[in-house]
């Protein structure tokens, strides 16, 4: 894999907050339900999200930044060798077992502990897991209306994490229990997945209500019509009142987050090209109440 601060487009001195950006906005431009006419989306969404999982997590980026594992969260072989004082002469001695210190160290990686052996061992003291860093890109019907998703960590196991409905863009859902193990019976620590909502063009949120646009013919918007439009619900019929005029906005009761709404609004398009009856009907037209659609702009 590439380096995860190569494919989140950061510094390795950057912090957090950086990562954290950095990762939302890749996300969402390169989430599969943004691009379905791009068959590589999928591959470098995951890229991404593999990026920011490793990065994300304080202990696995430091971890990584001081090479005991790669990119994928793989252990790498440490090729250590330990100087030692023998009487008459001097030798290094290749790594082959572990020495108390190196005993200590291990466990204070393993439990985010000191390592001291007043803190573990002979006291058999009990340590919490610790807690675990996640992230989950989901579309922007799922946030809305609410799902369940599977998602895969990397030790091979799965957590089915439920998205209630109305789940905001950058929110953390903890599962309690779902994270590291714990020491000499303490309890496990929990799973922290961050929740980033892929951008839909179809709509756009405000509070519980969602807004949605349609574009409509003239001809339409004259005389009225009955058209089906996309809810996060599915779609529904829509009653085109005669006399619309863009930015009108109805209203579809029932039709948003939780008890929102749906408001669409209507763009209305002049047919293209030329049209000589239209023109030639329009000249010689006089509207009964004559307005300025200028006037007070």
């Amino acid at each position: 894999m590439k380096d995860p601060y190569e494919t989140l487009g950061v510094q390795r001195t950057d912090d957090e907050g950086a990562i954290r950006a950095a990762y939302r906005k890749l996300a969402k431009k390169h989430h599969p339900d943004v691009n379905p006419d791009k068959p590589d989306a999928a591959t470098r969404f995951g890229e991404i999200s593999s990026a920011y999982d490793l990065l994300s997590d304080k202990d696995k980026r430091g971890r990584f930044d001081r090479g005991e594992i790669d990119a994928e969260g793989h252990e790498v072989q440490q090729q250590r060798q330990y100087y030692r004082d023998t009487p008459g002469h001097e030798h290094y001695e290749p790594a082959g077992g572990f020495s108390q210190e190196d005993l200590e160290a291990f466990l204070a990686q393993a439990f985010g502990q000191a390592g001291r052996r007043s803190d573990w061992g002979a006291t058999g003291r009990a340590m919490p897991g610790r807690d675990m860093q996640y992230s989950l890109t989901v579309s922007f019907v799922d946030a809305a209306s609410g799902t369940t998703r599977r998602l895969a960590l990397p030790d091979g196991k799965t957590l089915d994490v439920r998205i209630p409905p109305g789940t905001e863009d950058g929110h953390v859902l903890r599962l309690r229990g779902q994270g590291a193990p714990g020491f000499n019976g303490a309890p496990a620590g929990d799973a922290r997945i961050e929740i980033t909502v892929a951008p839909d063009p179809r709509f756009h949120r405000d509070g519980d209500d969602i807004i949605s646009e349609v574009k409509v013919s003239l001809q339409e918007a004259v005389l009225g019509a009955s058209l089906e439009v996309p809810t996060i619900h599915g779609p529904v019929r829509l009653s085109i009142p005669p006399g619309s005029g863009s930015g009108t906005r109805l209203r579809l009761r029932g039709k948003g987050i939780r008890k929102g709404h749906q408001f669409v609004q209507l763009q209305v398009f002049v047919p293209p090209g030329d049209e000589p009856e239209l023109a030639a009907f329009l000249k010689t037209w006089t509207p009964r109440a004559s307005f300025n659609p200028r006037e007070g702009s």
